[in-house]
Order: C-alpha cells, then structure tokens, then sequence
C-alpha cells in the first residue's frame, strides 16, 4: 500500500525476479502464512512439500522457473511453472502466493502474465490446483482463461485440494 491508504500499482512499488537461494527462507514463510490462513496447513497440500523450504533448488532447471516480487527490498509473493507429473506437455502453476497485505495491487496478475508466458514457450497446458475457499484467486484464474476441471488430473501429490483448472496455451485445444 502506498502511505496514503491507496493502492499501490506493480510498477509504483514491486520488482520482480527469479528466486535466488537468499529468497528460499521469505518465500517459504509467505507460503506457509497464506496456507495457514486458508485452512491448508495440513496433509495434502504444498505444507508438506519437501521442495517449500528450497524452492531456489526446485525451480532451477529446464521447463521450470520460480519468480518472487518484491516490495521496499522484502519478498512479498511469488509463484512456479513446474512440469505436472503424468502429463508431458502440461505444466503446473505452482505455490501462486501472495502476502496478505500486497493482495490487491495487482501482484498476482502480474505474477500470472509473466508465469503463463513463460509456460506458453515450454508447454500446451497449464494445470493448477485450489481451495473453494480462494475465491479472490479463482476469480483471478478465470479472469487469465482457465476453465475448472470436473476432477483433479497428472499426480501432484496435493489430494487434499477441491478446486482444478486448466488452461490452454497457444491455442492447444483439450480434448478427450
């Protein structure tokens, strides 16, 4: 927020940039803070990932990259494209969080334009796994073109979510 009370704009007050090691430790804790006020600090979901505290490490590779927005120096959300195991030619949106108090300053439509461009050079679909109870995030989702799915698909190992979407990128049609 900008000290006025209004609403800060991406380009007013954020940078964004891949995850470095040094980021590991913030990002983890904005993560865990968002599960937590969600309800899915428990099995089942990204809480009990062995890569949370490492995602640095997780994201360094081909097909996969992690980026972290920062405000005033401080890590304050970020989200992955990761390969959706099962699945070669769709991805996943990957551990999209953003802290409490950035929500609404159009970080996460940012983190969104840059993470599905990015899957749009690597992949035909982008998967993505949720909570009913993110309605802010799934009005995000809808918003950047991906349609819910009846029932979870690939093997992520989060079977504790209840809200699935999918999105094609470069005009790959789903079908079957």
């Amino acid at each position: 927020m900008a000290s006025n009370g209004s609403k800060a704009t991406v380009t007013d007050n954020y940078t964004l940039a891949f995850i470095q090691p040094a980021d590991n430790s913030d990002m983890a804790t904005v993560i865990r803070q968002g599960l937590t006020e969600f309800g899915a600090n428990r099995p089942g979901f990204a809480w009990e990932d062995p890569e949370l505290d490492n995602l640095s490490r997780a994201y360094h590779g081909d097909r996969t990259a992690y980026w972290v927005v920062r405000s005033r120096g401080r890590v304050v959300g970020g989200c992955g494209i990761g390969r959706l195991q099962g699945l070669d030619d769709c991805c996943e949106l990957q551990k999209m969080y953003i802290s409490a108090d950035h929500r609404g300053a159009s970080v996460g439509a940012w983190l969104m334009d840059v993470a599905l461009d990015f899957a749009a050079h690597h992949y035909h679909w982008c998967y993505l796994e949720t909570l009913g109870g993110m309605t802010r995030a799934a009005r995000l989702y809808r918003r950047s073109g991906f349609i819910r799915l009846p029932q979870p698909i690939g093997q992520t190992g989060h079977n504790a979510c209840d809200h699935w979407y999918i999105k094609e990128l470069n005009n790959n049609k789903i079908t079957g």
